[in-house]
């Protein structure tokens, strides 16, 4: 076992003396292995030696107390699991918390370790204890023609997993897939390694990869403008996929808005206008320079493990026409509860009011799949259609069945079913049929399980159709730089995002904005830092630095593709939106680079690390100057 780093003491310890523990375990149990264990990391990592005593048969807490004050050497700390706190102290001033320190460990024994007079704070805790975002070491070569037409890439990328492998496959898997991005490379290979570090182990977040694989012919794009003395927008078009050629995976690309947002993105931002108003700002800014980057964006949605790629879902309509829903996704704020409830209150064509999602439960519906890959609304969203529709279906059967007609002409509209027979204007609503298919005994539960079709992947030889469908987007981002500090700011931002037919645009208009910021504060100012001896530093707001409503660009304009439904079958033809946005900030990498060329004399290409904090704006700027 290794536990996080502690803070510095809150005083001296008293030098090269003992600190008894007393613990209230059985001698040799798993609670007391686990509690020696515990004592030994600690002191390991303070220098201190701490003796662990069993005092299983002293009773209630205050006869162990009584006991731990006879102690002669002064230096007795009591451990009570029963009442979880310390209830005797002759050292009360230890300089750490096990509670939150060994939170890992006592959970796997369920011991309540209450030990410390100045806990530190969990979220602290939480930031030195948990995983992150994998950081990416890349190292390419890529040829080009005389055009900049990219004929091959050779492309390495490698993960930094922490000190377990986790998730690290999984994500070194969609960045892979994503290396490509909206380019078609003829002669295509990329190779991601795991690497073991001294960390925390690092894990999946927003993105799975994605984010860290699109960078790769980002900056490869502006290194062959460079080389060619052109525009990297212009390479960036004369690249971009179109229908029918083959991923590197394999899987063709049969749906392409690529030409479509990347047009309506340059319109929406006014680039070429703003690119020569930029330039002429930068010629008599000496200080302040600003740049203007824009990014294009093909995201496959689906899990690239193919069995995960299933839902299912439990619709419950009552008598009285009220409605329960319950799938296996998670509601985190996302708004999926209320798109999947949208769902199936158009099944029924009645008000969503009628709608009551559940908490989600296995007990309920089981073997859920995990909310994510942006999947959550494809998924359960199907699922739940097929379950309402399931039970549709029989009431239309037993009102057909009841008013002696063909279930053609049961109509639902409007919270009311009508019975559309020639000559009759009979109209029920919703809640009046429910209450006769009940007296009917008509069942009026069902359950739905979906699962994506068309999908398949061989992940040994990184082949097959990992994805469903594709969903298209594109970024313009302007920024300034200070050239004498290395402070940024993001002043203006113009994304057009493939949503198909949105179940939803004001949740999705929410996801596109808030992942947006999402992906520049990874992109500009969350850094994390580690010491020589593998400790995090950045563990609170002010050493890292999120990004907050000021960091929000003044001038934010996003606009859905419009009459764009999705080829496939998905739900009524919507995309997803989780996760594709997040991506759209390698728009503001880029504009930095823009930004930063414009510091210098044009002759070095600009590199530039991520996440792009002051101290490598600077570095950079210094690089071109040389």
């Amino acid at each position: 076992m290794a536990l996080a780093p502690l803070s510095a003491p809150a005083q001296e310890w008293p030098a090269k003396q003992p600190i008894k523990i007393i613990v209230p375990f059985t001698p040799g149990s798993a609670t007391d292995i686990t509690a020696r264990t515990v004592f030994e990391q600690v002191g390991k990592q303070i220098s201190q030696t701490f003796v662990v005593e069993n005092r299983g048969g002293a009773g209630t807490s205050l006869g162990m107390t009584m006991a731990a004050k006879a102690e002669p050497d002064g230096y007795t700390l009591l451990v009570n699991s029963a009442s979880h706190v310390v209830v005797a102290s002759t050292y009360p001033n230890l300089p750490f918390s096990v509670a939150d320190d060994l939170a890992a460990i006592t959970q796997l024994a369920s011991i309540p370790f209450v030990i410390a007079a100045n806990p530190r704070h969990k979220s602290v805790q939480d930031m030195i204890a948990t995983g992150k975002r994998h950081p990416f070491l890349y190292r390419y070569t890529v040829g080009f023609d005389g055009e900049g037409r990219v004929q091959a890439l050779d492309a390495m990328l490698a993960a930094d997993a922490g000190c377990t492998l986790d998730l690290t496959p999984g994500v070194i898997g969609r960045a892979l897939s994503h290396t490509d991005n909206a380019y078609f490379i003829p002669h295509f290979r990329a190779v991601g390694y795991a690497c073991r570090t001294h960390k925390q182990s690092n894990t999946a977040f927003r993105g799975f990869g994605g984010p860290q694989g699109v960078v790769v012919m980002e900056d490869a794009i502006e290194r062959i403008a460079h080389q060619l003395g052109k525009d990297a927008d212009d390479i960036r078009a004369l690249n971009f996929y179109t229908l029918g050629q083959e991923t590197p995976y394999g899987q063709p690309v049969e749906e392409n808005h690529l030409p479509r947002v990347w047009q309506e993105v340059r319109q929406l931002g006014e680039i070429d206008r703003r690119r020569a108003e930029i330039a002429a700002f930068n010629r008599q800014s000496p200080v302040l320079k600003r740049g203007l980057g824009v990014f294009p964006l093909k995201f496959g949605i689906s899990f690239n493990i193919a069995h995960m790629n299933q839902a299912g879902a439990l619709v419950h309509v009552y008598n009285d026409g009220s409605i329960l829903v319950n799938h296996g996704g998670t509601e985190m704020g996302q708004g999926l509860f209320i798109k999947v409830a949208q769902v199936v209150a158009e099944v029924f064509k009645v008000d969503i009011d009628r709608i009551r999602p559940s908490a989600t439960s296995t007990a309920e519906v089981p073997n859920t799949s995990p909310t994510a890959a942006s999947t959550g609304s494809d998924l359960n969203g199907w699922a739940a259609f097929l379950a309402a529709d399931t039970i549709r279906q029989r009431m239309v059967a037993y009102a057909a069945e009841h008013f002696g007609v063909s279930p053609a002409d049961i109509e639902f509209a409007d919270s009311t079913v009508r019975i559309a027979r020639p000559g009759s204007n009979q109209v029920l609503s919703f809640g009046e049929l429910a209450k006769l298919c009940y007296l009917g005994r008509v069942s009026l539960s069902a359950t739905g399980h979906y699962r994506t079709p068309k999908i398949h992947w061989d992940g040994t030889a990184m082949k097959g159709r990992p994805f469903f469908y594709y969903a298209f987007a594109a970024a313009a981002a302007e920024v300034a730089i200070d050239t004498l500090t290395g402070e940024c700011r993001v002043l203006r931002a113009d994304l057009v995002e493939d949503c198909g037919l949105s179940l939803n645009p004001a949740i999705d208009l929410g996801q596109i904005e808030g992942a947006f910021v999402q992906g520049q504060g990874w992109f500009t100012c969350e850094e994390l830092w580690w010491d020589k001896q593998g400790r995090l530093r950045t563990v609170g707001p002010s050493t890292y630095k999120i990004p907050g409503s000021r960091d929000v660009p003044p001038v934010f304009n996003v606009k859905m593709l419009e009459n764009a439904p999705a080829k496939e079958a998905t739900i009524f033809r919507s995309k997803a939106v989780g996760e594709p946005p997040l991506m759209l900030a390698t728009a503001v990498w880029t504009a930095l680079k823009d930004a930063i060329a414009a510091a210098g004399d044009g002759k070095t290409a600009v590199r530039l690390d991520a996440p792009a904090t002051p101290e490598r704006i600077l570095a950079a700027i210094a690089n071109v100057k040389a």
